[in-house]
């Protein structure tokens, strides 16, 4: 638990694609408020004390960089420099298309920086504030594969802090609205790299679990640790790799087209000023030099002209899509739109017009809440460590690689679909039998699959980290045991051959998410394996 002592606090980063949040409980006045670090944040009185998520490499060997608002100051984010960093956030768990400099005879890598960034706010909080940060919180997009969490906690065990939990965004802006008991919550985060809906039903009349949501860094919590908390249980999530940056992108494409303006860092900081100058006028104009060239470039935009781009770009049919899978599993589930109590606006895409606007194309006005769309996430993740534990299902299916000898490739079979509660009741039962000849061992490879839906892929389009659409078919896997050592589930004794059945194999995930199997070997009838820890899931 946190202690109440002046000098020992909680904290929540709500690390961003384009800003990043931290807030901090306040024991005087028990409320959550956001904090301004000197040097990082945003210093304007007119602006929420937000955090740019840029970093600036200084030296790569020693691990020393500038960060956050600074970097703006120095004028560091205008160069096509390939020791500024933007939108990294996105190329974190990803396969990337292009590649990432060498910069002092080190090789980088978005994994590398993130690290970097998110080390230099601890180092912040704990020398400006001269507190003992004892209890952190921090935040992940539902849209994530497992290689983004498992890094985001590798992060966490290098850092000094007791208590590390991680939870989803869109459960956190749930908590940071404030929402009545028995709400169901519509939760849409639009923020710079990705775009979440998550349905959310809070109750306080629940005995509460220790769901996979809240973890320590260095141990898990514990049974005797559960106590009589409010329940926020996720009903229906959807998301998709999109936000506000591939938005500047085609605003910097736009006037590529129509006045040759040029790609660079600069134009896609004008875009984006031009984007949210839109939010609060209907025409907007931003004034490009070119120290270059010495030609000056007048740029005009207006509301209806920014509409037909994003049109033209298939944004609002992507928005749609997400929309109907998130209503299709409610209603799965028992729960119709007009059940709908509130629809929660959070990130800053959400303050564009247009977005606003297609929301009301499915709720009405009076549902629609947008004032806390920046602090909402950092807030609300406070939340979790003192008075709200966390229900949550599966986001990604999960299935083991089989050779398909109708397409002569390999293909995968789905063993845990998307959706499952946890833990299991009863657990997956799958029987296998030798592919080969005297066969000494089997080896199974489990895989977490991607949507089946349209995707989108991350991927370098000159010097901008931008995403794409993906067809539906084109299925993303990331295979979570494809090591040696880990590959292997059962040795055969005696060998094993083709034509009868060998191995009973069942699949169950325990309440921390860790999908477990054991093997029988239906010759022997001797148990290989028994409820054994494959891999943790997403």
């Amino acid at each position: 638990m946190v202690s109440n002592s002046s000098t020992t606090t909680s904290y929540a980063i709500d690390f961003g694609t384009s800003n990043t949040a931290i807030a901090r409980w306040n024991a005087a006045t028990q409320k959550a408020e956001l904090v301004k670090l000197p040097g990082l944040s945003q210093q304007l009185s007119s602006l929420p004390p937000l955090i740019p998520s840029l970093v600036y490499i200084e030296d790569a060997q020693a691990a020393k960089i500038i960060a956050g608002q600074t970097v703006r100051d120095r004028g560091l984010d205008f160069a096509n420099n390939p020791r500024f960093f933007r939108s990294f956030k996105r190329g974190i768990g990803t396969e990337i298309q292009g590649f990432l400099p060498e910069l002092d005879g080190k090789n980088l890598s978005f994994e590398q920086v993130g690290e970097w960034f998110l080390q230099e706010l601890i180092t912040n909080l704990q020398t400006d504030t001269a507190e003992n940060l004892q209890s952190l919180v921090l935040t992940v997009p539902v849209d994530s594969f497992e290689s983004y969490r498992n890094w985001l906690m590798g992060v966490c065990q290098s850092l000094k802090v007791e208590q590390i939990r991680i939870l989803d965004e869109p459960t956190a802006a749930a908590l940071g609205y404030g929402a009545a008991d028995q709400e169901l919550l519509l939760v849409i985060d639009f923020g710079g790299g990705t775009i979440d809906f998550s349905l959310v039903q809070l109750s306080s009349k629940s005995r509460a679990t220790p769901g996979y949501i809240l973890k320590w860094g260095k141990k898990m919590l514990g049974e005797s640790s559960v106590q009589q908390k409010n329940t926020a249980r996720v009903i229906a999530k959807a998301g998709d790799n999109l936000g506000g940056a591939d938005i500047d992108n085609w605003l910097v494409d736009y006037f590529q087209t129509t006045q040759k303006l040029p790609q660079s860092v600069l134009t896609t900081r004008l875009a984006e000023r031009l984007k949210i100058k839109l939010t609060s006028t209907i025409e907007a104009k931003e004034v490009y030099f070119n120290d270059e060239t010495l030609e000056t470039y007048e740029l005009n935009l207006d509301r209806d002209r920014f509409n037909t781009i994003l049109k033209e770009q298939q944004f609002f049919e992507r928005l749609d899509n997400l929309m109907t899978q998130v209503l299709q599993q409610a209603r799965r589930n028992g729960v119709e739109t007009t059940d709908i109590n509130s629809v929660l606006l959070v990130g800053g895409s959400v303050k564009i017009p247009a977005v606003q606007n297609w929301v009301k194309q499915y709720f009405d006005e009076v549902k629609i809440k947008k004032e806390h769309n920046f602090s909402a996430i950092a807030t609300g993740a406070l939340q979790v460590s003192r008075t709200v534990e966390v229900k949550d299902f599966l986001y990604h299916s999960y299935g083991i690689r089989y050779w398909n000898r109708k397409t002569n490739s390999h293909s995968w079979h789905p063993i845990i679909k998307t959706g499952q509660p946890y833990p299991t009741e009863s657990p997956v039962e799958l029987i296998l039998g030798a592919s080969t000849p005297n066969q000494s061992s089997v080896e199974l490879i489990i895989g977490e699959l991607g949507s089946q839906t349209p995707n989108t892929e991350v991927y370098f389009d000159g010097d901008r980290l931008i995403t794409r659409s993906v067809a539906a078919g084109n299925t993303g896997v990331q295979p979570l045991n494809d090591r040696e050592g880990a590959r292997t589930i059962a040795r055969l004794k005696p060998l094993g051959n083709p034509g009868s059945d060998r191995l009973k194999l069942l699949f169950s995930v325990d309440p921390k998410r860790y999908l477990r199997i054991t093997v029988e070997d239906l010759l022997t009838q001797e148990t290989l394996l028994n409820n054994y820890i494959v891999v943790h899931l997403n």
